[in-house]
Order: C-alpha cells, then sequence, then structure tokens
C-alpha cells in the first residue's frame, strides 16, 4: 500500500478509501510542515497577550466570556477533551474512525488551526501504528463538528480512554501508545478544540458512501436489464435517442448500462407475442432508467458537495494567512448532512424499485409465463416466496431511513449552539440504508437469474450469461427444488458488494457507467 503525504490543499477521494480502508500510511509533507509552525507562531504570540482571545485564552461555546489564565491553558485543553469525550452506544466500526482520523489531520495539516507539527505528527503516527480509537455511535449533533466522536480520537492521543489496536483487541490508549513507541501529546492553548471542531466523521461516510452506491447503482442497472430479460421485455425504451430528448446525465448512463447488458439476447421483444400481449412494460421495468438516473444525478450533486468539503479547512477559530485569528460558523454541518439525506431518499426508491420487479418476477399472473415463485414444483416448494418478503421488509426500513435527519435541530450548550445540523446521524443511517440497498440488489440477482434460467429455450444476452456463470461459480445455486435459502440469498450479497456482478459483465459489455 503506497504513502498518503498530506500538504496544504487537502485530499482527495481515493486516499481517504485508501486510509480508512485499506490502512494506507499517512505522511506530512514539509509544505505541511512548514505551514503548522507558522500558525502555530501566531498561536503563541496571541496566547503571550492580555487580550483574551476565543480558543486560545478563554472557554468554551456558552463559557468563551471566561478568560482563562496561563497556568490553567493545558488543563483547559485536557478538560475539553475529556468532557467532550461523552459518547454512548455500539462502536463505530474501524474504516469510521479512521476516515475521521484522516480528515482531522487533512485539516490540521492546512496550518489554519494553531496545531503544533509534532501534535499533527502523532496523529499520523496513531493511524499508521493501526490504532483506532474506540468511538460511540451517539454524541455528535453535527455542529461544532463531529464533536464526541473527534473528542474520543483526541483523547487517545493524550494516552487515554480505550482503543483498538492492530490485533483487533481493545485495551487502554496509553499502553498500545507505548507498545508502538508513540508519546503521549500535552495538548497546549487552541489544540484541543482544533481537534475536536470538524465535519471529518460524516464527510468520512460520504466518501464511503458514494464509493459504494456508484458499485450499487452500476450493479442495480445489471439487475434491472437482467429482470427485463427474465419478463421478456423490450429493450426499445433504452434507445439513446429517447433519452437524449430528456436529458438527464444520470437516465442516460442508465439506460446505457442496461442496453449494453441486452445486447444480443434472445429473450427481449418477445412481450407482444404472448396470448395477452403488452402494448409497454411495468413501469418498475420500462422507467428502471430514470429512477435509477435521478439517483445518479443525486450522487454527483452530492460528490460536489464533498469535493467542497474535502478541499476545507474546517475550525473555529482559524488562522488566516494574514495572520489573523478569526471566529467563523463554517464547522456546521448543513452542506454535508443535506447530501447525505438526499442519498438515503435516492438509495430507497432505488431499492423500492428493484423489490416491484423482483415481486413481478414471482407473480404468475405478471410474470408471462413464468412458474409462481419461480418454484421448482410450485405448491410442493415455495421457492422464493420468503426471499421476497425479506426483500420487502428491506424496502420498508429504507423508507424509514429515508427520512431526513437534517430536518431536525435541537438546540445544545444553553442555547448557544441553538441550531445544528444533525449530519453525524444523516451519516450513520445512510450507512444502514446501503446496506439493505446491497441485500435488495442481490435478492434482485437471485430471481432474475433463476427466470432467465426457467426460460428454456430462449438465450439470454451474452453479459447476462457471463454475470449467471460468475454468481454460479461462487456457489450460489440455480433452480431447482426447495433448499436452505439463506446461505445462497448471503452468497449473492458477497457477490454483489464485492463487486463481482459488475466485473463479471464489463469484459462482455466494455466499461459501465
Amino acid at each position: 500500500m503506497h504513502s498518503v503525504v498530506l500538504g496544504t490543499s487537502g485530499t482527495s477521494f481515493q486516499d481517504v478509501i485508501d486510509v480508512a480502508r485499506h490502512g494506507a500510511r499517512v505522511e506530512l509533507s514539509p509544505e505541511a510542515v512548514r505551514a503548522l509552525a507558522g500558525a502555530r507562531a501566531v498561536v503563541d504570540a496571541l496566547a503571550a497577550k492580555p487580550e483574551p482571545v476565543y480558543g486560545v485564552s478563554t472557554g468554551f461555546g456558552a463559557l468563551a466570556t471566561r478568560h482563562i489564565s496561563p497556568e490553567l491553558r493545558a488543563q483547559l485543553q485536557r478538560n475539553i477533551v475529556r468532557s467532550h469525550a461523552a459518547g454512548m452506544g455500539p462502536r463505530v466500526e474501524r474504516e469510521v474512525v479512521r476516515a475521521l482520523m484522516f480528515l482531522r489531520l487533512k485539516t490540521v495539516a492546512s496550518g489554519h488551526t494553531g496545531v503544533r507539527p509534532e501534535v499533527a505528527q502523532t496523529m499520523a503516527d496513531v493511524l499508521n501504528a493501526g490504532i483506532t480509537p474506540v468511538v460511540h455511535e451517539y454524541g455528535s449533533l453535527g455542529c461544532s463538528g463531529d464533536l464526541a466522536p473527534l473528542s474520543h480520537c483526541a483523547l487517545t492521543l493524550m494516552g487515554e480512554g480505550d482503543a483498538e489496536g492492530p490485533d483487533g483487541v481493545v485495551k487502554p490508549a496509553g499502553e498500545l501508545l507505548a507498545a508502538a513507541g508513540i508519546d503521549a501529546v500535552e495538548l497546549r492553548e487552541k489544540e484541543g478544540l482544533a481537534l475536536l471542531n470538524g465535519t471529518d466523521g460524516m464527510l468520512g461516510m460520504l466518501i464511503m458512501a458514494l464509493a459504494d452506491l456508484e458499485n450499487l447503482y452500476t450493479s442495480a442497472d445489471i439487475t434491472a436489464a437482467l429482470s427485463l430479460e427474465a419478463l421478456l421485455g423490450t429493450e426499445k425504451v433504452l434507445e439513446p435517442e429517447l433519452h437524449a430528448i430528456r436529458p438527464h446525465p444520470g437516465q442516460g448512463a442508465s439506460a446505457a448500462n442496461m442496453l449494453a447488458v441486452l445486447k444480443g439476447s434472445g429473450l427481449t421483444g418477445h412481450f407482444q407475442e404472448e396470448e395477452a400481449p403488452r402494448v409497454q412494460d411495468a413501469y418498475s421495468v420500462r422507467c428502471a432508467p430514470q429512477v435509477a438516473g435521478a439517483g445518479r444525478d443525486t450522487m454527483a450533486h452530492a460528490r460536489t458537495v464533498a469535493e467542497r468539503e474535502l478541499a476545507s479547512a474546517v475550525d473555529n477559530p482559524v488562522i488566516l494567512a494574514d495572520g489573523q485569528i478569526r471566529s467563523n460558523g463554517n464547522f456546521h454541518g448543513a452542506p454535508v448532512a443535506y447530501v447525505l439525506d438526499f442519498l438515503a431518499i435516492a438509495a430507497a426508491d432505488l431499492g423500492s424499485i428493484a423489490e416491484r420487479r423482483t415481486d413481478r418476477l414471482l407473480d404468475k399472473n405478471r410474470s408471462h409465463g413464468l412458474p409462481p415463485f419461480l418454484a421448482d414444483d410450485a405448491g410442493v416448494d415455495s421457492g422464493l416466496m420468503i426471499a421476497q418478503y425479506t426483500q420487502a421488509a428491506l424496502v420498508s426500513e429504507m423508507k424509514r431511513l429515508a427520512v431526513p435527519a437534517s430536518a431536525d435541530s435541537i438546540p445544545s450548550s444553553a442555547m448557544q449552539e441553538d441550531h445544528v445540523s444533525m449530519g453525524w446521524s444523516a451519516a450513520r443511517k445512510l450507512r444502514t440504508a446501503i446496506g439493505n440497498l446491497n441485500r435488495i440488489i442481490a435478492v434482485e440477482l437471485y430471481a432474475a437469474t433463476r427466470g432467465i434460467e426457467l426460460r428454456r429455450g430462449l438465450t439470454p444476452a451474452p453479459a447476462s450469461q457471463a454475470a449467471i456463470d460468475a454468481l454460479r461459480a461462487a456457489g450460489v445455486e440455480g433452480p431447482g427444488p426447495d433448499r436452505f435459502l439463506a446461505p445462497d440469498l448471503e452468497g449473492a450479497d458477497a457477490f454483489v458488494r464485492e463487486g463481482k456482478l459488475v466485473a463479471a459483465v464489463e469484459p462482455v459489455t466494455g466499461p459501465l457507467a
């Protein structure tokens, strides 16, 4: 794994993924070290003055009116970390904590926070040692940043609290630092506040969500195409000239993906050859590109917001290039919170339309000749009846998860922080929604491939056959008498999540959007 070098101007999506998920090492560039030292000189000069400066020589939040004498300032910094490390509930996933730490270091390295170079280096050392602070589910309101989660990370830098070692065992942080040869830091003026005041948790989860959703939206285009084939639908609605007259980019991309998968199919176009010919396919089939495309365009907007936030230095107060230290409200999580909620809404709708296609495949009155529930011997066998129940339960939960967190606000800090973003909550529920969406797409894949294989005498598209062959090679079985179904569904879930569905068809179709 390569090293990620942090300068003063932000970082990339891929760097966040590499550090969070793949354990890439982190280094500070000489430029970043110079910027850190320069900003620290500003803080030291202000700390020496008798006038109170917020974050340097005052309390915080509603307690900002108290001037703190020099001999109490180190204690002040320790105390803000200890008192703000007040999270509760289950532990947050390791990749989320690593993204959180890395993105806070990214802002520290910008030279706008006043943190000393040695503190920044300790942050990098902790990441590189594979030490992961224990961060809890609840504690962030997404305003003044992700305070409690970031505080638990800062506590580890101080050698306090608990953390997970590289072996996955949770121990006191001080023991893990000592074992890695890392000295705990003694925080000075402004440093405690600077380590806590950012949107890093919600941003890290947004970036990882976008990476996961890119795979899922392409996978959903593939499963929609497979369902269309299994239902003997028409690919005519996917032709480029139809989507050119409604030029939403995502819609065009999804239609092109589906058309590429269906190229050469012997199952499409039979919709007018049946005893009850259809004029048009159902909405869940015909409008698949419009629904998935709208989600793709929502992702594009979310990516723009994430890129802007990734280029930002979020702290309060900040040190400007001219040496001024200025209070601000840039820590407010609204921009990130909104798009996290938008993505949850789009994901819920994508899951909903996929479930409708699955239900159609299983209903003998709407499946155009497929056996009831795709069963081997309907009545003796139940087929995929309950697989659809599971899918429906997941869709129902996704609809609840689509209720926006960012529409809520609850005042805190004695009404000083009287409007908050709830961005952390938006990110946490989006992660759950993405896991559910993966399972929903997996169930559609399982049903659609079985449906295609039951169309004996008709030849699927080469790309569809490639998907079926890869799925079967992964141990997910095809049509037959009833069997213990959960392992097959779990296998299909992993097949989609690991990108194997997309990888199976792209050698035939070429790169998909």
